[in-house]
């Protein structure tokens, strides 16, 4: 059953809910946002590779790693777990979440501590752009923005002002920190892997 939504109406988490058919979306600001179709097998690939990285590093420790396709609800008014006051809802490629009682049955409700999205040539503006101004807003303490054909990434920290800062741009098989955790280093050689 296809459903057809009016992309000019305001919709709520609650709505989201209703849903049921095998598009992803997500909401910014109340609006829909269709997402990409099934992505590539080398983006694919990327997320896995980053994806074990931080699971391996998170193995002791009492913090969680999820992957798309998985819920991020961000409240706009802090606290506020009513699903029909929550209009924003994103579908991060990797979500690092720290405080584990931010984590439901639905999802994840408030800011993850990291965010990696991989970008699609038809997703980049949204990612770098829209994405950015988003997660920035809601407090998403590091974000990193990976570019499968140049095989490099950027990564922004959220500074005392709570706004990001470039913090490194990174390509190949540099070696790159998550900035969350005191001793964590990525390999890229390892994640950019065929």
């Amino acid at each position: 059953m296809e459903i057809h939504l009016d992309l000019n109406k305001r919709y709520t988490f609650a709505d989201y809910l209703t849903w049921i058919d095998d598009k992803r979306r997500e909401l910014i600001d109340g609006f829909v946002k269709l997402m990409s179709p099934s992505p590539t097998s080398y983006h694919q690939s990327i997320a896995i590779n980053l994806a074990t990285e931080i699971k391996n590093y998170l193995k002791k420790k009492k913090y969680k790693i999820f992957t798309a396709p998985f819920d991020v609800r961000f409240p706009e008014i802090l606290n506020d777990k009513q699903n029909d006051k929550i209009i924003t809802v994103v579908q991060p490629d990797i979500s690092v979440i720290c405080d584990l009682s931010k984590i439901d049955a639905k999802g994840c409700i408030g800011a993850p501590d990291m965010i990696v999205e991989i970008v699609s040539p038809s997703s980049a503006r949204h990612d770098v752009e829209d994405k950015f101004k988003l997660y920035q807003r809601h407090g998403v303490r590091e974000y990193w923005i990976v570019f499968p054909e140049d095989r490099s990434l950027n990564v922004f920290v959220l500074d005392e002002n709570h706004k990001y800062q470039l913090v490194g741009m990174y390509a190949n098989d540099s070696k790159v920190k998550v900035y969350i955790f005191e001793d964590l280093v990525i390999d890229l050689a390892e994640i950019f892997e065929d």
